[in-house]
Order: C-alpha cells, then structure tokens, then sequence
C-alpha cells in the first residue's frame, strides 16, 4: 500500500512571516513596487493594508505581512532590494522585520496594578506578540505577582520634585534592552529629558476625562457632573502631557444610578482593553505616526 504520509504532513505547516512598513509622499506605483520586489525572492503576501491622505502627493502608508521559505536567509536579500526601490526611486522610508522576533516591552507601574496584571495575564496566554523584559515601579507593592510570571521586577523609587536620579537608573535598566516602553497607570510624570533619551517608543494609559476632571478623584468628580460615558485613551507619551498621538480609544455608557465606585471599576475595564489593543498593534507594526495623530492598521 502506496504510504501517503508525506503527502499530507505539510497540511497546517505555518511559514514564517515578516511585516513590512512603507511611509512616504504618495505617487504611482508604489504598491507594484512593493509587490514585485517580493515576487522576486519567492515571497507570498498574507495581507496588504495602505492608505493615502491624498492620492496627488500626499502622505503613503502601507503595512505588507508575507511569507517565505527560509526567511531569515532571504530577508536581507529582499531588504537591499527595498532600499533601492524604495528609498532610491521613491524617496520612502521603510521598516523590514521578522515577525518571529518579538519586540521586547519594559512595563511601568505604580500601586495600581490592574493594567500590569492584565498585560502580563495576556502574554501568558499568548495574546500579545512581545518579549516582557522587565517591570519597573516606583513601589513595591507588586514584585511577588510580577516574580510569579517569571518577569523581572525592579523598584526604582521616585518621590519629590527631582526624578533625575530615578530616571537614571531607568535608563540604565532600559538601555539597549527594549524596543518600546508602557506606562500601565505609572502615576509618574517623566521628563522631556528622559522621553529624548531613552530612544524607544513609550505607550501611555489613562482615563478620557481629560483636559475636564484633571488631578486627583476623577471618577468623583465625573460622578459629581454626572457624565454618561466613561472612557479611556492609549497614547504614545510626548513632552506634551497626554497630549501625544492617540492609537486607541473605547466607550461604555453609564448611567445615573452607578457609584463613583462603580464608575471607576468600568473605567479600570475599558482601560484594560484599551491599553492592551494599543501594545499588540504596536507589537505588529500596525501603527504610523504621522505628526500628531497616528494612522492604524487594526
């Protein structure tokens, strides 16, 4: 009997993917480009995204995720080819990544851990494309849940008006060791000196509220106006403060009869699921910046 095993044992057989980002100044044939270029080296494109703001000369973007047999041997290859195509002929910047190599994420926090935990309990279970190297707090309240997901935790402490030894000792940690950073509610102000020299990304958290019920007790205060949604924002952080691009935003509707209390709860769930939509589509280049707003590929 004719054995027809390795027939079939390729059925489910996954290649390994790279995604690949194109910005620029919009014009003809960008897209063709892209495509015979990867034709070229044997690569099959699982999806393309792209959008233009102004088909006569305006911004480009474009996210491209393909596959290809041996891809680490064959990636440098498609990258010199992209760089005369594209950036030679074009005048387009572009990022070529194996999507096998995870980003790797520093994560910030304070006493309240609901957003840490969250992101944490999600790359458990393979929900987020990253590399936790760290967390960093400025309390210590949760080494032991930190320690228990096999991460490392480390308390930098940061009282008073000078941060600048804490921030040292930030980017002593950080340096080299991560691709981008979240602040999962750190309830610390960084400086524009740190945000210009720790060279990575950083992804902020926080309720919608803003600029209405600043400070302390917002869901209080929210209460006390009697708001009927209750939100939250995911940002990359600027020296602006929560004024940086946005990548995500969520809703849910309240009512009257809800406490403060219960208010606040709801809002730690949208927060949750707000933060941790931003750091995936950040973990698989699915989010230009474009100035002060941000263009995602969701």
């Amino acid at each position: 009997m004719q054995d027809v095993r390795p027939a079939t044992a390729t059925i489910g057989r996954r290649e390994p993917l790279a995604s690949l980002t194109v910005q620029g100044l919009d014009r003809p044939g960008i897209v063709a480009a892209v495509t015979d270029v990867l034709s070229r080296h044997g690569a099959n494109i699982v999806s393309l995204d792209q959008y233009s703001d102004d088909p006569s000369g305006g911004a480009f973007f474009q996210r491209t995720v393909f596959s290809a047999r041996d891809l680490p041997e064959v990636l440098p290859a498609v990258r010199q080819d992209l760089d005369t195509v594209l950036r030679e002929g074009f005048d387009l910047e572009f990022t070529l990544r194996d999507l096998a190599v995870r980003k790797r994420v520093a994560i910030f926090a304070s006493k309240s851990e609901h957003c840490l935990l969250d992101l944490l309990w999600r790359h458990r279970r393979g929900e987020l494309p990253v590399s936790v190297a760290m967390v960093v707090s400025n309390h210590a309240d949760t080494a032991a849940e930190v320690r228990a997901f096999g991460v490392p935790f480390f308390h930098v402490p940061s009282a008073g008006p000078d941060k600048s030894a804490a921030e040292a000792e930030h980017l002593r940690l950080l340096r080299g060791n991560v691709d981008f950073v979240v602040l999962a509610r750190y309830m610390q102000i960084l400086s524009g000196d740190f945000i210009d020299r720790v060279g990575v990304p950083i992804i902020n958290i926080h309720h919608s509220f803003l600029p209405a019920f600043v400070g302390a007790g917002p869901y209080l205060k929210a209460k006390e106006r009697g708001v009927k949604l209750v939100g939250a924002t995911a940002h990359y952080v600027t020296e602006d403060l929560d004024e940086g691009p946005i990548i995500e935003q969520d809703v849910v509707r309240v009512s009257h009869a809800d406490s403060a209390a219960e208010l606040q709860r709801r809002g730690a769930d949208v927060e949750r699921a707000v933060l941790s939509r931003a750091v995936a589509w950040h973990a698989q280049d699915r989010v230009f910046r474009q100035g002060n707003h941000t263009i995602v590929f969701a």
